[in-house]
């Protein structure tokens, strides 16, 4: 598989990374054997670049891919989170950035793993009441201890990003992005090309909305924390759906399925973005790798932008609460 250099740290992953956060929450029923034959399927097709997280499934996610890798951890680019506090049960403590969480969190995530060194370290969401340059401090001293290579931020505003990469180098940034959801575009984007810093979507297919698989809210499995997603509402749901039709049109002249026309799409936003969309089903998978096979000339590209412009979505990307943890 071809790689890609995030920014300009000299960090190579490969041109698709996975996202395991599904693996252990928030989208329905989990299955730990099924998951493990994914991240394998994924490392035998060239994947090299594996996301998660330490509140995903409170500490299951980084247990599940930490057993997953072992014997095979050479070549691989392991990214994880702190930031989102979480309680043994899975009760919602906060967000914490303070230098001594920071440390205690790289801790608990090496051990969890199973790994010496966490390859890029994401700071989740940013703590609004402790200075980004106290937190990024604290994420430096990693670096210089060995336990972390790269840093990240997560969901930060231009300002932030800029304050942070004065501190220390960060190498990239993770943000929602995909065809339904194109706001990096204006702000973020500009501002991480200057600093050379690589962008890395989560979400790339809209949570699975821009594959097409969704006819209703009711289609979405209990448990599933999109039935709550204000696109993915009564009221948004017919709106939204009928973009994707768009999608569907254009992956049928060419042979291809919708997920790997959206996946193609931010794959031709630039050189300097891997996204990492999840999946717990091998033929997720497949059929999203099938993405990098895709070419989409320029029309298709003018396309996708007349018919998907910023703002097009109906809903917010989440809940109220969650949104004010945004753009920090």
């Amino acid at each position: 598989m071809d790689q890609r250099a995030l920014g300009q740290s000299g960090l190579l992953v490969s041109a698709l990374g996975l996202g395991c956060m599904g693996m252990s929450e928030f989208y329905g029923a989990h299955d730990d054997a099924l998951s493990t034959q994914v991240i394998h399927r994924a490392m035998d097709s060239g994947v090299t670049f594996f996301d998660t997280a330490d509140m995903y499934g409170v500490g299951h996610n980084e247990e599940l891919l930490g057993r997953a890798i072992k014997g095979r951890r050479d070549g691989l680019i392991i990214a994880t989170k702190f930031g989102n506090v979480r309680g043994p049960n899975g009760e919602r403590l906060g967000i914490s950035g303070k230098p001594a969480y920071v440390k205690s969190a790289c801790d608990a995530s090496l051990k969890r793993l199973g790994i010496d060194v966490i390859d890029l370290y994401y700071q989740h969401r940013v703590d609004p009441q402790t200075p980004i340059e106290d937190t990024v401090g604290a994420m430096a001293d990693l670096v210089k201890a060995g336990k972390v290579r790269y840093l990240g931020l997560s969901e930060a505003a231009p300002q932030t990003i800029k304050r942070a990469h004065a501190v220390h180098p960060i190498t990239a940034l993770q943000t929602e992005y995909s065809l339904w959801s194109r706001e990096p575009e204006a702000e973020i984007f500009p501002t991480l090309r200057a600093l050379g810093i690589g962008f890395v979507p989560y979400s790339p297919l809209g949570r699975g909305f821009l594959t097409g698989r969704f006819s209703s809210n009711a289609d979405l499995p209990d448990g599933d924390f999109r039935k709550i997603s204000p696109r993915f509402s009564d009221e948004n749901f017919d709106s939204n759906r009928a973009l994707v039709r768009m999608v569907e049109d254009m992956a049928a002249a060419k042979k291809a399925t919708p997920a790997q026309i959206a996946l193609a799409w931010v794959l031709a936003q630039g050189t300097d973005i891997v996204p990492i969309p999840g999946t717990k089903r091998i033929s997720y998978l497949e059929d999203n790798l099938g993405a990098l096979a895709i070419s989409l000339s320029h029309d298709d590209l003018k396309t996708l932008d007349a018919a998907f412009p910023a703002g097009v979505a109906k809903g917010d990307r989440y809940p109220a609460a969650a949104m004010a943890a945004l753009n920090l």
